[in-house]
Parts: structure tokens; C-alpha cells; sequence
């Protein structure tokens, strides 16, 4: 269950950095903003040795994606143990 709440967790990370992105919501949005950040301090420990390992790609963050295959690959291996 930790594991589906970490995938849960960077997916509405991903949305809401696409809604500030696209001025869909303004980034001044105190709530939102509040939300962003809690969820990037939890999630950066797991993030950024991802991020270090991975080429320099510009505005796109690969890091996410690589992190939901690593623990959906975690959830397959504790499943069948």
C-alpha cells in the first residue's frame, strides 16, 4: 500500500506542476502551492538520485516516470513472493 501511495503521490505532483506549466492555475495560488510542496519535500529523497543518474534533458523531468516503473516493478516482485 506504501507503494501505491508513493505512485499516487507523484502523479498529482506531475498534474499540478502541468496546471502551474499551462497557467491552467496560477502558481500564486496559496493552496496549491502548499500541496506542491509538501508532496516535492516528500518525494525529492527518492527523486534525485534518479535525477543524477539520469542525461540532462532540458524542461522535461524523466525522473518521475522512471521512479512509477521502478515501484510498479517493486509491487510485481512483492506480489509474487
Amino acid at each position: 500500500m506504501i507503494v501505491q501511495a508513493i505512485v499516487f503521490l507523484v502523479i498529482i505532483q506531475f498534474v499540478i506542476g502541468l496546471l502551474f506549466a499551462f497557467n491552467v492555475v496560477s502558481p500564486r495560488n496559496d493552496f496549491l502551492q502548499q500541496v506542491y510542496n509538501s508532496i516535492n519535500a516528500l518525494l525529492e529523497p527518492l527523486l534525485r538520485p534518479i535525477r543524477n543518474l539520469l542525461p540532462r534533458t532540458g524542461a522535461i523531468d524523466f525522473s518521475p516516470l522512471v521512479l512509477i516503473l521502478v515501484l510498479n516493478a517493486l509491487i510485481i516482485i512483492l506480489s509474487s513472493l
